[in-house]
């Protein structure tokens, strides 16, 4: 591991406004925060929002700086990504936003029932291998039902039309309500001021010529799921090792 990781690692370990509790030590060591975030971690009784496999934080920090009346959120498993959104929140005072090491799998651990307002998922690995490692498949939204308050809303933002196709069927066969649906969104005439958010590897999607594409749905209250039977169309890029598999294949 490069001395720089090191550092990073060291860092978080001391930031305020980090916490970490990973699946190795969630079965064994209790999560005082969970139902307790805002009177604890935050000091407010500001909606708490959740990003899911926030990487480096660009999305949670630029969410932050807009939505100063929500708290935010970033949740991912990497630290050393994580730590440049943690170090510029602290910078720059941002008390509104803080971040989660831990594993997404384990989300309906650390926070209590209706305890979260909105979950973003800003360009999650599609997953077209595996449905079950999908963060909009049945087996996610359960998880999220868990600590979802009854209006709460999910964001799905992506460059890939196979997460997103596969999102809109999830929606379809649960009856979930749509609350906007963009096919490109940065050629949309109209369009949020929080959609315009560019992160590092956004740009570079751009760059590539691909098209961003946003989905936005409540659960319904429901707190159980089915899964689309269904074939989707296959991505024709790889990034991140994805692999031209569909869901089908996987479960063969």
């Amino acid at each position: 591991m490069a001395k720089g990781k090191l550092q990073k690692f060291a860092d978080m370990r001391e930031y305020r406004n980090v916490i970490e509790h990973p699946y190795s030590i969630a079965d064994n060591v209790e999560f005082p925060l969970a139902g307790n975030w805002n009177k604890e971690f935050f000091k407010n009784d500001n909606p708490i929002v959740l990003e899911l496999g926030c990487g480096r934080g660009e999305y949670t920090v630029a969410l932050a700086r807009r939505c100063p009346d929500k708290n935010f959120i970033g949740v991912d498993i990497k630290g050393a990504r994580m730590w440049s959104g943690a170090t510029e929140a602290l910078r720059d005072g941002l008390d509104n936003v803080g971040f989660l090491r831990t594993n997404i799998e384990i989300i309906d651990r650390l926070f209590a029932a209706g305890e979260v307002s909105e979950i973003w998922l800003t360009f999650p690995d599609p997953q077209m291998k595996k449905f079950t490692k999908r963060l909009t498949s049945s087996l996610f939204l359960q998880r999220y039902a868990n600590i979802l308050s009854q209006d709460a809303v999910i964001h799905l933002k992506t460059d890939s039309n196979f997460m997103f196709t596969y999102t809109k069927y999830i929606t379809q066969v649960n009856a979930l309500p749509v609350k906007e649906c963009i096919e490109d969104v940065h050629n949309q005439e109209v369009v949020s001021d929080i959609l315009k958010i560019r992160t590092y590897y956004e740009s570079q999607w751009i760059e590539r010529g691909l098209t961003i594409k946003y989905i936005s749905f409540g659960l319904r209250g429901l707190n159980s799921f089915a899964e689309p039977d269904v074939e989707i169309e296959l991505d024709e890029y790889r990034s991140y090792n994805r692999s031209k598999r569909s869901s089908l294949e996987a479960r063969k």
